[in-house]
């Protein structure tokens, strides 16, 4: 087998330099996005391991109301609960969120057969919190965030640098191009990984890549806006009901579907004898007996009225004019429903599923619950977990080969390419940096200090 595409030396070397420093640049911010990505994949395999206990229950003939697991759990660690988690199975615990007085939030679990408080967890001193935390944000806030943004869209880069890099060109036989040559030794051999693994690999980890980017913090927040003002994220019809709205469903709960993140939230007409309060803020934590009391009825509804059978979430409404919340929040995105009820009258005030959302929205949930994990079980995790596994692989194997080709003391860096002779690459780099604006800006950056530094060495 031959591949007869030739190359050129210029749009080579320079797409060589690329990859080379992007790939130096963000291996380490891979590495740790592959290792806890694979924790994360088996997030509820870990923590029921960890945690049996507050995880598992004795089956019970009939659960007791919401309202008691609540005040069990408030009992125990005296605060403010804002959630409860609904278990889907007889054998599951039902998890109560609570805001304590003093420390960090806690889960507390709670048999519903019984209403017995079976322990509580910091979510981000667990191993799957943690994970998720260095996952999303290195644990950095909004900086960690847009790291781990920037790393995920250069190593787009170095898959499409990377697949030119290893295009044959006239090689004959197919060692070192679908397959390593194991008999070869030293460089070459860790060089036959690298590009094999990369080439075998490299659509599910542009599709995780691809997958994971609309949660970040500048793409995925264009990405919301833009499928919303287009008509094919969250359904229009559902802003323009004649009923009062006020933050967005992802600021009100500090949580939501990708697609509802930026759905607003709607309100409820606060009651004379609580209008005095109704200055609170619908993101604060403030105790309401009347909102516990009142959960009962709201759950009864959701399991009798709207036919909700499985595990589902739900938010205790925040101040006189908050609204009870229910989703469901499936491993398949199709069965995604969301249910705002008035905290006063216990009535339905509004209903976004799935079939509402656009389809652009749809796909992306999709994408979401593919690259969790989520969607065919356990083979979905393990074809994620390989991808992983082939992304430690990619990293490992690039640093060994350039540790392996560097001068000592020296990085070996390709040599540089003037940008007006490989006006082909600049224009490919241009236009994924208009999709991809973070990128973008990141390229300019590196580009002036490029420069800068040209500058610098020509004076001297």
């Amino acid at each position: 087998m031959a591949f007869t595409s030739s190359v050129d030396p210029k749009a080579y070397r320079a797409l060589w330099r690329w990859h080379f420093y992007a790939g130096l640049i963000v291996a380490p911010f891979l590495l740790i996005l592959a290792v806890t990505g694979s924790i994360y994949l088996f997030n509820d395999e870990i923590d029921d391991a960890l945690y049996p206990a507050q995880r598992f229950v004795a089956v019970h003939a009939v659960q007791v109301p919401p309202s008691l697991m609540i005040h069990a759990a408030l009992k125990a660690h005296p605060g403010t609960a804002t959630r409860i988690d609904l278990p889907g199975a007889p054998d599951r615990a039902a998890v109560v969120f609570v805001t304590p007085d003093h420390g960090e939030p806690l889960r507390v679990a709670v048999d519903p057969g019984t209403s017995h408080v079976l322990g509580a967890t910091i979510y981000a001193r667990t191993l799957v919190g943690f994970a998720e935390a260095i996952h999303g944000s290195l644990t950095l806030g909004t900086v960690g965030d847009r790291i781990v943004e920037l790393a995920a869209c250069w190593a787009l880069v170095l898959i499409v640098t990377g697949l030119y890099l290893w295009w044959p060109r006239g090689r004959g036989g197919l060692g070192g191009i679908v397959y390593p040559r194991l008999s070869a030794s030293g460089r070459l051999v860790w060089r036959d990984l690298h590009a094999v693994i990369g080439v075998w690999s490299v659509a599910l980890i542009g599709f995780l890549l691809l997958t994971g980017l609309p949660w970040a913090g500048i793409q995925g927040e264009l990405l919301n806006r833009g499928t919303a003002a287009l008509g094919i994220g969250y359904p229009a019809s559902n802003r323009t009901q004649n009923t009062p709205v006020s933050v967005s469903m992802k600021t009100a709960l500090g949580e939501a579907p990708w697609t509802m993140e930026r759905a607003p939230m709607p309100t409820t007409a606060a009651t004379a004898a609580h209008a005095g309060h109704a200055g609170h803020e619908m993101t604060m934590a403030v105790r309401d007996d009347a909102a516990v009391a009142g959960i009962d009825r709201i759950a009864t509804s959701v399991r009798r009225d709207h036919h909700i059978a499985g595990a589902y979430r739900l938010f205790l409404p925040s101040g006189p004019t908050g609204v009870y919340t229910a989703y469901t929040y499936p491993d398949q995105p199709q069965g995604q429903r969301t249910l705002y009820f008035d905290r006063w009258t216990g009535g339905l005030i509004r209903e976004v599923g799935y079939p509402d959302y656009g389809w652009a929205a749809k796909a992306i949930e999709l994408g979401v619950q593919l690259h969790m994990g989520n969607y065919f079980g356990l083979a979905n995790q393990l074809v994620m977990l390989t991808t992983c596994i082939a992304i430690v692989l990619l990293v490992i194997s690039g640093v060994v080969m350039w540790w392996k080709r560097r001068p000592k003391g020296r990085l070996a860096a390709p040599a540089r390419v003037p940008p007006t002779r490989i006006k082909g690459a600049v224009a490919i780099l241009t236009a994924a940096g208009v999709l991809f604006p973070i990128l973008g800006v990141s390229v300019i950056v590196i580009f002036l200090i490029d420069r800068l530094v040209l500058l610098f060495v020509a004076k001297r």
